[in-house]
């Protein structure tokens, strides 16, 4: 056990919890990387109210319990508050990856400036799924059309409009869960969503999502 790294994950909700712990804890445990799912604290709040001034809480907590461990998110940007430092900013630029990496950048700097003592620089690995979580099962047209029961050239439609996964993007009437929303009534996120992430598997939904894959060759790359 000695040569385990271990990352908590500080995670947005139960099925994000339940994907980490299901399917890319076991994908990195057999590269010695460890992966401890946690759901951030939000006393009296209903699930989606994801505010900065609760998540960065978390995040010196959990630094500060153990000098040991790393620290990564996994949180969907569509349905974070205004308060993250950087999301304003982020959602002026042209494209998702450029959001991707101003929010991350902003969110590091925040981090790094709050708990400089506890070295974040070396522990925390910041991350944001764009631009939710359901993005991801589209990396599979024919896994998610199969467990949908629908025709495939309605999820090919919505992958050939906007690129990739991580690009379906963070409006209220196409965000890729309201997406997926209008393809089934019968998709669920916490069951129909992760049997779907399941068969497709880790290493499909890295070639579909780059920044999906960026976030887990960052985690790999703390066994080297």
């Amino acid at each position: 056990m000695s040569n385990i790294i271990e990352v908590v994950v500080l995670v947005e909700g139960q099925t994000e919890q339940k994907f980490i712990k299901d399917i890319l804890a076991p994908y990195l445990y057999s590269k010695q990387i460890y992966l401890k799912p946690i759901i951030f604290s939000k006393p009296g709040q209903k699930g989606g109210d994801v505010r900065f001034d609760r998540v960065i809480g978390d995040i010196g907590l959990h630094l500060k319990q153990r000098s040991d461990t790393y620290l990564t998110l996994l949180f969907d940007y569509y349905g974070i508050k205004g308060d993250w430092p950087g999301l304003l900013e982020s959602k002026k630029k042209a494209n998702h990856h450029l959001k991707a990496q101003t929010f991350i950048e902003s969110l590091r700097e925040s981090v790094l400036a709050k708990f400089k003592e506890l070295r974040p620089e070396l522990r925390f690995i910041p991350y944001i799924a764009m631009h939710e979580f359901e993005a991801l099962l589209f990396s599979s047209t024919e896994v998610l059309a199969e467990h949908l029961h629908v025709n495939v050239n309605l999820v090919e439609s919505i992958l050939s409009e906007c690129g990739e996964p991580e690009n379906i993007n963070d409006s209220p009437e196409t965000a890729p869960s309201k997406r997926l929303d209008k393809l089934s009534s019968k998709f669920k996120k916490m069951t129909t969503g992760i049997s779907i992430a399941k068969e497709i598997g880790i290493d499909e939904i890295r070639k579909a999502c780059p920044l999906f894959n960026k976030w887990v060759k960052s985690l790999e790359a703390l066994i080297a």
